[in-house]
């Protein structure tokens, strides 16, 4: 397995080069067949190569193409998480190409085929959700302040004033704000995770984004079980109204469980 930049390498005069490579998206049950219209990589239709109980997603695409847009990686999650909604998904990473078909049962599906079957296996009816929490601005500043004296007095000292006269009061300000956050965010996660219990154990904690990130949780979870969960996360925003917005992502690909590395060779 090697990544589409690997192909760099090949002799400028194109002797000998490959027409094209396949990209591998994921690992599938043998029984999944891709929609007719289904296209990834560069609008490339999407194809199956099958070994035994299992099957590779793949495209062909040409070996001098370069990886790495928005759009080739909007393609990527779009044909796994699509996938997932109707079988369980082995993520590959972004990038995974191999030379033709023939590599992708002999290098990929054939010497990986026990350990492949069984994870699929294992992850027959489970999809990842992602629970997202974003401060409101206004409603966090103000809690922070009227929790915090020094932030409080800060705060009226600058009110008013021209920026270049408070100047390190603004800059104390928003150290005593961002270390504050910081504690909040985990206090708040640890509350996410502790209503997440009774669904899953199976989670993944995510380091922030943004600065005004409350929560970001990965977690694998019982595709039957998406109305627990939204109850779950439900009575959270309503608990944290006008605080943090809570939103649900998914059902999609397992990424952050057993998205593997591209195999060598």
């Amino acid at each position: 397995m090697t990544s589409a930049d690997d192909n760099d390498n090949d002799n400028d005069n194109g002797e000998g080069a490959a027409a094209s490579v396949m990209y591998v998206y994921a690992i599938v049950p043998a029984d999944v067949q891709p929609e007719e219209d289904a296209t990834g990589i560069h609008d490339a239709p999407i194809e199956i190569v099958t070994h035994g109980d299992i099957a590779a997603l793949v495209s062909e695409i040409d070996p001098d193409d370069r990886l790495g847009t928005p759009a080739d990686l909007q393609a990527h999650a779009r044909i796994l998480d699509g996938t997932s909604h109707v079988a369980p998904v082995l993520p590959l990473r972004f990038g995974a190409v191999v030379s033709d078909r023939d590599a992708v049962t002999n290098e990929l599906l054939a010497e990986h085929h026990d350990e492949f079957a069984s994870a699929l296996e294992q992850l027959e009816g489970f999809a990842q959700y992602m629970i997202k929490g974003r401060y409101v601005e206004e409603s966090i500043v103000r809690e922070i302040v009227d929790e915090n004296p020094k932030a409080s007095a800060l705060l009226e000292q600058i009110r008013g004033q021209p920026e270049e006269l408070t100047h390190d009061a603004r800059i104390a300000l928003g150290e005593i704000i961002g270390h504050t956050l910081e504690a909040k965010r985990d206090a708040d996660t640890r509350i996410t995770l502790e209503a997440l219990s009774p669904l899953t154990d199976t989670v993944t904690v995510r380091e922030p984004t943004h600065d005004e990130d409350a929560v970001q949780i990965a977690i694998l979870l019982e595709v039957d079980r998406q109305d627990e969960l939204e109850q779950t996360v439900g009575d959270l925003a309503e608990r944290w109204d006008n605080r943090v917005t809570m939103r649900i992502l998914g059902p999609m690909a397992p990424y952050d469980f057993v998205v593997r590395s591209k195999p060598e060779g």
